[in-house]
């Protein structure tokens, strides 16, 4: 078994013409440090799927304070408007792929990270706050994922 966590990156700024260049504010920093030592305490990721997007880099910077990822990739097919099918297929490619990763982070936006869980676990499509984490358990061999529980940083402790 595989543990598969979906984050959503931290709080950015507001909309603007170019929504890949928005930067997390101080408080998605802190959000996303916070998520960091939760992982670490929790689930311990060793491969990491971020997003392109400036906002989810630096989220991923932060989580990348308290994690060491054996494996790392920025990946165009977990942006907002991105096919949620794709982006789990590679993920799943990435899984068969890295078995030295027992437990992968992907790091992305709304609305992908909801359409996201809901493909890799049937029925389950959680909203997720800024810097919140989904967590699944991913049974390789059958390719079947179960959505366990979601986390925000204002409800964790680290």
């Amino acid at each position: 078994m595989k543990t598969i966590l979906i984050m959503r990156h931290g709080e950015a700024t507001p909309m603007q013409a170019d929504d890949a260049s928005r930067n997390l504010t101080l408080i998605g920093q802190q959000q996303a440090e916070k998520m960091g030592l939760w992982l670490h305490a929790t689930h311990e990721p060793t491969g990491l799927l971020v997003s392109p997007y400036i906002r989810a880099q630096q989220t991923a910077l932060e989580v990348k304070k308290h994690n060491r990822f054996l494996f790392e990739e920025t990946c165009g097919d977990i942006v907002p408007e991105a096919n949620p099918q794709v982006a789990a297929d590679y993920l799943e490619t990435l899984i068969a792929m890295h078995p030295e990763c027992d437990s992968w982070l992907v790091v992305a936006h709304m609305p992908i990270v909801s359409y996201l869980v809901d493909q890799l676990s049937i029925g389950n499509m959680p909203i997720f706050n800024t810097g919140a984490v989904a967590v699944l358990s991913y049974d390789e061999s059958h390719q079947k994922s179960e959505y366990l529980s979601i986390h925000a940083p204002s409800n964790v402790d680290v």
